[in-house]
């Protein structure tokens, strides 16, 4: 494996030791065009398996990052909403505010990206193309999920008890956040109904979350402008609409519960579902998916032989650090 640990999804890998420059840039395969994306999410996976098993608590680090901007730019989708409910103002002034909570939001996305922080959501999609192309096996996959689990809740909880100890959230933004919290776990006491809503919710939102990671992976887009808005974008559609992801909620959850408020048994339940919902809008219906669509029908093992060789070194394009979301 190159390097101290490879290279992470995004990663521009350092030329070879004997001071011979890449190969030139591959054409994409036109009847798999997504085998770009497939390889270069092999590689970050690559990174992974050993980051969590020689370098777990700088991979902890990475996921601990990744909690703590989930945390600050969730905190500040609720104040600006909260910012444009005040009494008085005009009709449309509550739903100016979710437009721009919700662009705001998107740009924990963005600094996840660029500073290379691990976000569970899109390694559900990572460990599941892997697992498709026996790169992984399920064990090392559920130590993956849970380590950046376990980091991202941290990160968090860091967070929470941040503003514990500070006004930030006082008023009107506590009160939104509480309102948040009493509609998301309201979802289990609806029934089957309202669970099929939730875990519909979840898995859209993941769906719009990797969908926007496959197009900033996929070797065509070199501007990082281009980058920024799909990802913005991205987060824009499921804060908007209301879809749930199982990170932002579990932070959102720590915020309110620290503050002695919530119900943690439903609070764990509704984490769970959304947790479930999120895997198959991202594992299943990105990572599966696509690794299915873009597999050579000529292989063995399931594994395309161009994937033994890094994709990185066919894209002539800067990508930066990883970021996963």
């Amino acid at each position: 494996m190159p390097n101290d640990y490879a290279t992470t999804l995004g990663d521009t890998p350092s030329p070879p030791s004997n001071g011979t420059p890449f190969a030139a840039p591959q054409p994409m395969d036109p009847l798999f065009p997504g085998r770009t994306f497939v390889s270069t999410v092999l590689d970050a996976l690559d990174s992974k398996k050993t980051m969590t098993g020689k370098m777990a608590g700088k991979y902890m680090q990475r996921a601990i990052m990744a909690g703590l901007f989930v945390g600050i730019f969730f905190t500040t989708y609720f104040a600006i909403v909260a910012a444009f409910r005040v009494e008085g103002a005009p009709a449309g002034f509550p739903i100016l505010g979710k437009v721009l909570a919700s662009l705001t939001f998107g740009w924990a996305l963005v600094l996840i990206f660029y500073t290379n922080s691990e976000l569970l959501t899109s390694n559900m999609m990572i460990v599941s193309i892997g697992a498709y192309h026996h790169r992984i096996n399920w064990a090392h996959s559920l130590r993956i999920l849970a380590l950046c689990l376990t980091g991202n809740l941290i990160g968090g909880l860091v967070i929470a008890i941040l503003l514990r100890f500070s006004t930030i959230i006082d008023g009107a933004v506590f009160d939104q956040m509480v309102a948040a919290v009493q509609l998301k776990t309201g979802y289990l006491h609806d029934g089957a109904f309202g669970v099929a809503d939730l875990f519909v919710r979840a898995i859209l939102c993941n769906f719009c979350i990797n969908i926007g990671m496959l197009m900033v992976y996929n070797g065509k887009l070199t501007n990082d402008f281009t980058k920024c808005v799909i990802m913005v974008v991205a987060v824009f559609v499921f804060a908007f609409l209301g879809f749930e992801h199982s990170i932002a909620d579990s932070v959102l959850f720590l915020i309110t519960g620290v503050q002695g408020v919530g119900d943690p048994l439903m609070e764990v339940l509704t984490v769970t579902v959304i947790l479930l919902g999120n895997f198959v809008g991202g594992g299943l219906l990105i990572g599966l998916n696509f690794a299915v669509m873009n597999d050579h029908p000529h292989t063995s093992a399931g594994v395309p032989a161009a994937y033994h060789r890094s994709a990185l070194h066919g894209i002539d394009a800067h990508q930066p650090t990883s970021g996963k979301a």
